[in-house]
């Protein structure tokens, strides 16, 4: 009996499956990034960070701009708790196909590993760095209010030495880069002061206003409102140079006598593991076009902040050196957490 010959269509797909199942995931990755974005369906940008915080205003800002790119919606979602890492867990798990995008800090990345004894994903291993975004110091605050004599650092160290121990100072949570910040200082001047961890940058404000603490490292963009309305003084700022929102502010290495001092954390964006260097490729290019214009960058330095671009091998480069960093301040500091 004559045997029918093969159809040819069948024979194509049988052996594309066959591909795909002998491990060449590589074939169909240039059809997924002439996918990238797929037709009407929305890209969401995930962020750790409570309403009103950097993090979440930046994301709101670029998400129209990127949208208007990318031709499709773009959303912008909070996954808030855990000092960012549920919004990291969630990153690591969505669909590895560019629709679903991170804003992701050093702290998440690097200090987290070092507080956290279990963390839901591995910061180097499940997530792929796209590019840098900016540097974010934090701004050594006092109560204009509860603390008028404060009028320069000096007078702060002089106030904590005279009651040692006595004393406290205000953070956003045990471990965050509030904290540290503030766990540096005391490494580098000796001072003894009781830590006193907040829910949030909000809550630890409003202790400051209370006269329950007498210092809060924080974020130059959320406090530089209170300190243009006169409600905190500003006395140095972590970063190596001057801000230039804020020229006349010293850095802490300078008002404080503490030469080479520094301490911030950076931001960046970051996808799941296995997503497509095509779509990697675009994200990023369409992403450095947002960030890059003027109405984004005056944003950023109008915060205190200090534009970072960068590519994956500057952020990968950044991840390396700060994590053994981190991890020696976190290990002085004596911050664990559950």
């Amino acid at each position: 009996m004559a045997t029918m010959p093969a159809r040819p269509g069948l024979f194509r797909r049988v052996l594309w499956r066959a591909l795909l199942l002998l491990g060449l995931p590589a074939l169909a990755a240039p059809l997924r990034a002439q996918e990238f974005p797929a037709p009407g369906r929305p890209i969401t940008l995930i962020g750790g960070f409570a309403a009103g915080t950097p993090g979440d205003v930046y994301l709101r800002l670029i998400a129209p701009l990127l949208s208007a790119r990318l031709g499709v919606p773009v959303v912008v979602e909070a996954r808030v708790g855990a000092t960012g890492n549920l919004a990291m867990e969630a990153l690591a798990r969505s669909a590895p196909d560019g629709h679903t995008v991170g804003l992701v800090s050093s702290g998440q990345l690097t200090i987290n590993p070092a507080i956290f004894p279990r963390m839901p994903v591995d910061t180097v291993a499940d997530l792929v760095p796209v590019m840098t975004l900016f540097d974010a110091p934090n701004v050594l605050a006092v109560s204009t209010v509860q603390r008028p004599q404060y009028t320069d650092c000096r007078a702060l160290m002089a106030a904590i030495r005279a009651r040692p121990g006595q004393l406290n100072y205000a953070s956003s949570g045990s471990g965050a880069s509030t904290h540290l910040a503030a766990a540096q200082f005391l490494a580098a001047t000796g001072l003894d002061i009781q830590h006193v961890p907040y829910r949030g940058g909000p809550a630890a404000m409003i202790g400051l206003y209370q006269g329950d603490a007498e210092f809060f490292f924080y974020q130059s963009g959320p406090v530089l409102e209170d300190w243009r309305a006169g409600r905190v003084r500003l006395l140095g700022i972590t970063s190596a140079s001057r801000a230039s929102a804020i020229p006349d502010l010293p850095t802490i290495a300078e008002a404080c006598d503490l030469p080479g001092f520094q301490s911030s954390v950076w931001w960046g964006i970051a996808l799941p593991q296995r997503t497509p260097e095509p779509v990697i490729a675009r994200l990023r290019a369409e992403i450095g076009a947002v960030t890059g214009t003027p109405e984004i960058r005056d944003r950023i330095l109008g915060m205190g902040f200090t534009p970072m671009p960068g590519g994956a091998e500057e952020m990968r480069a950044a991840i390396a050196r700060d994590l053994p960093r981190w991890a020696a301040v976190v290990k002085a500091s004596g911050a664990r957490l559950e």
